[in-house]
């Protein structure tokens, strides 16, 4: 049996469990009465939960190329959420100790995606 702290293997189904962490961080934000806070939290929202559907869309891609297209843009998303993410800590709207974990998780994501889109690149086979 898995353990809860255990990261999903599946690209799909890590970066599904991602964007519903962004779903609750920007719940928690939606709480508060930083009008900042919930600008930045809906730009997090809309790039975090546009990774996976990026990444979903790719599995139905057209063409090698296509799928590595769809790959890069649930990269510059992972790139974008990070970006939000770093902003939300730096304007201490959310404490560090919060983002931390899900900094770490984003990196990880664009790490992941990054390889996968190599893979391609290099005509391996890709799979999840």
């Amino acid at each position: 049996m898995k353990e809860q702290t255990e990261k999903p293997r599946d690209i799909r189904q890590r970066s599904f469990q991602y964007a519903l962490r962004a779903i609750r961080l920007y719940r928690s934000l939606q709480e508060g009465k930083d009008g900042a806070g919930w600008v930045i939290g809906k730009q997090f929202l809309r790039s975090a939960t546009a990774i996976g559907a990026s990444i979903e869309e790719a599995q139905s891609g057209e063409s090698r190329a296509d799928f590595i297209h769809k790959y890069g843009i649930a990269q510059k998303e992972a790139r974008e959420s990070l970006y939000w993410l770093r902003l939300l800590m730096e304007s201490d709207t959310v404490p560090r100790t919060k983002l931390a974990p899900l900094m770490a998780e984003t990196e990880e994501l664009i790490s992941v995606i990054t390889a996968i889109i190599v893979s391609a690149k290099k005509g391996a086979r890709v799979g999840k």
